[in-house]
């Protein structure tokens, strides 16, 4: 992304905060109640606050824009609808979003993560299709940008020197992950589901296999080392969760955390390339800073990945940014690190910017990924990459606490900005 632009959309949020800051400060009392962007319009405009009914639904369509070595420039259109059902203490939420590139691809997505009545059964999934195209660059967080790096593989006498700069691929993907969790005490639910993940349409751009003009890529001999189609595969899976969630708001929590651990087995009878598994587990929790304004607080975001060395494709095994929400990593492309094993971690500081309840916020993060590559004896760990940001936030609805959050990424060589609703864990 152009650093020009990165400046001029900075200086118009700083202006319009500037604006709904002095308005802010004429609504705002000693109870220090929660405002709203609709709130501050109704004010400008001489009209009292919007009464809502406590528990009410809340539906947001935003304009979608962003930035990324991987897509480009993209823009579309997201929509997020919370909820509460009867009896439910807890917000549920559908979200999705439909995006175009300058890259010519095309991204559907359909998120959701609903509590049923009295919070007996808890229901969440990961709906996509993407017509994409996506650089790779090699197993571990070690793998360089640029240079040659070698990697030994027996491919039956080709040359197997794998070129380590961006390796540009195009594919269709879809993914259909689906879970539903059974309450056995409260905030704690097993859970049983299903996940699919395929790719299809596979063109490996860079790959040559012409006697005398040979380039052997990452994807190509890893997929042909371990005894997989190099142009479609699929991991098809049932899944096992254990999940506790303490958190007072999934869209936006003050306090709490939440703990998931989910056990995948791919069956040959289900479709898999063959019967292996995969160990997941994440960690959010959020703690607050101040007794009066509970925005201010510091959150932490773990996840850890982990698969046998050789049981899964190569694009399926886990990478930056393809957690449920593709939120990991800012400061990174999609699909910049990639590994058997995968762990990443991220501390988050929220704070209030225009007063205690008011309408802005802002966050400065910092994060860590490490991937493991067993080709090279990586290990996790032995090589991290860190990536730090800022960001800012409109609170757009004060029910569900649904922020208009934009974010500035940097990480080693790479950056991003990120436009989206809802905080990013």
């Amino acid at each position: 992304m152009k650093q020009y632009s990165q400046y001029s959309i900075v200086w118009l949020l700083l202006i319009w905060g500037h604006v709904l800051v002095a308005q802010e400060k004429q609504i705002q009392d000693s109870a220090c109640p929660q405002t709203d962007l609709s709130d501050v319009i109704r004010k400008s405009l001489g009209k009292p606050p919007k009464v809502k009914v406590s528990g009410s639904s809340s539906l947001l369509l935003v304009p979608i824009i962003g930035s990324n070595p991987a897509t480009g420039f993209m823009f579309g259109v997201g929509g997020q609808f919370a909820f509460r059902m009867l009896e439910s203490k807890k917000y549920s939420l559908l979200s999705g979003s439909a995006q175009m590139t300058t890259k010519n691809q095309y991204l559907f997505l359909l998120k959701n993560t609903i509590y049923s009545k009295r919070e007996r059964f808890f229901h969440t999934g990961d709906w996509r299709f993407l017509i994409f195209s996506q650089p790779t660059y090699g197993l571990g967080t070690n793998s360089p940008e640029s240079g040659i790096l070698q990697y030994q593989y027996n491919l039956g006498g080709l040359e197997t020197t794998m070129d380590s700069l961006a390796q540009a691929m195009k594919f269709n993907f879809a993914r259909i992950h689906q879970t539903m969790g059974v309450k056995i005490r409260e905030g704690i639910y097993l859970g049983l589901g299903y996940q699919f993940d395929g790719y299809f349409k596979i063109v490996d751009e860079k790959l040559k296999l012409n006697p005398g003009d040979t380039l052997i890529t990452s994807h190509y001999a890893y997929n042909s080392y371990y005894g997989f189609n190099t142009e479609k595969y699929l991991s098809s899976a049932l899944n096992v969760s254990f999940i506790i969630d303490t958190r007072d708001n999934m869209i936006q929590a003050h306090k709490g955390y939440f703990l998931s651990i989910n056990w995948r087995g791919d069956f040959e009878f289900l479709g898999s390339s063959q019967t292996t598994t995969m160990l997941n587990a994440e960690w959010r929790s959020f703690h607050g800073l101040s007794k009066k304004n509970p925005t201010h607080l510091i959150a932490f975001w773990a996840l850890g990945n982990f698969t046998p060395a050789g049981d899964y494709p190569y694009m399926i095994l886990p990478a930056t940014a393809y957690d449920q929400r593709s939120r990991s990593a800012r400061g990174y492309t999609q699909g910049r690190f990639r590994g058997n094993n995968y762990v990443y971690t991220e501390a988050e500081y929220r704070f209030p910017i225009s007063g205690c309840g008011g309408v802005l916020g802002g966050v400065l993060f910092v994060n860590g990924t490490t991937a493991s590559s067993e080709i090279q004896g990586l290990s996790l760990f032995e090589s991290i990459k860190p990536g730090y940001g800022f960001g800012l936030r409109v609170m757009l609805d004060k029910q569900s606490r649904s922020n208009l959050a934009v974010d500035f990424g940097f990480g080693e060589r790479s950056s991003g900005f990120y436009l989206a609703v809802s905080e990013t864990f």
